[in-house]
């Protein structure tokens, strides 16, 4: 996955959050595209950026990749 790619479905998740959820869907953007994340190995300010959400929210984006490690699919 292109880091286009990824920044156009945290841009989807980040705007149709309900409201108060915003940083949640953050944090599970970070879970769901981990791999392709890491994979990529994708700065989570590009990710941001390419999101055109602010690029401190790379820092809730990074949450989410590591609680992924805990995360189970279901």
């Amino acid at each position: 996955m292109e880091i286009k790619e990824l920044g156009q479905k945290l841009n989807k998740m980040y705007s149709e959050a309900p409201k108060g959820e915003m940083v949640a869907m953050i944090h599970l953007f970070g879970v769901k595209y981990a791999n392709e994340i890491k994979k990529g190995k994708f700065s989570k300010y590009e990710i941001a950026k390419a999101a055109n959400i602010p690029v401190s929210y790379a820092v809730e984006i990074n949450k989410g990749v590591k609680l992924s490690r805990y995360v189970k699919a279901i």
